[in-house]
């Protein structure tokens, strides 16, 4: 099977997954992933909406997977087969503010235990590491941003990456920025003093 990734937002496909999806006549993907690639598909594949994803380790060898973003980062890369990633929010996010990522934590809190999410977090903007947060709507930004008050990092959303809506919000552990959109990441950056 191929995993492809995506991208976060239009535009985002690679060439190699585009080479890939053309031949392909089975393909699984969550509706957004499918409507990303529509133009792709040949019209004699057969694509089908995930509803379970506990059974994509028994679809047949030829398959190909969807998954939105990069199959490695929070995406279904945990599948294995081959995997062709795609432009990650993790990419485009540190893209859009001008900031380096090679020293960055990054940071799954979408449907994950937002306490350890936060206790990471802390500790990672302790040690004067960016850190890059995969989010979820119940993630709580207000809590995270009180616990980092004494530190004095910025706080950035970056939400609907690569669509018409993009939008990008600053602010402060006094004034955190607020997402308007279920579709968000967050990025951490520690006081401009302290960072390496």
């Amino acid at each position: 099977m191929k995993v492809i990734g995506v991208g976060c937002g239009e535009g985002m496909l690679t060439e190699e997954a585009i080479t890939a999806i053309l031949p392909a006549r089975l393909i699984y993907g969550s509706a957004r992933a499918i409507e990303r690639v529509s133009r792709y598909i040949h019209p004699d594949c057969t694509v089908n909406t995930i509803t379970d994803y506990k059974a994509l380790r028994g679809l047949p060898d030829d398959t190909v997977i969807l998954s939105t973003g990069d199959p490695l980062l929070a995406g279904l890369g945990y599948l294995g087969g081959e995997i062709i990633s795609g432009i990650s929010s993790l990419q485009v996010a540190f893209a859009r503010i001008g900031v380096p990522w090679s020293n960055v934590s990054v940071i799954d809190a979408h449907g994950k235990d937002h306490e350890k999410a936060m206790d990471d977090i802390v500790h990672d903007i302790g040690r004067n590491r960016p850190v890059f947060i995969i989010a979820d709507p119940k993630f709580p930004l207000q809590r995270v941003a009180e616990a980092l008050r004494e530190a004095g990092p910025e706080i950035i959303i970056c939400q609907d990456l690569g669509e018409d809506e993009e939008k990008i919000v600053r602010g402060t552990t006094d004034t955190p920025p607020v997402p308007d959109s279920d579709l968000f990441c967050c990025i951490i950056l520690p006081d401009r003093k302290n960072r390496k």
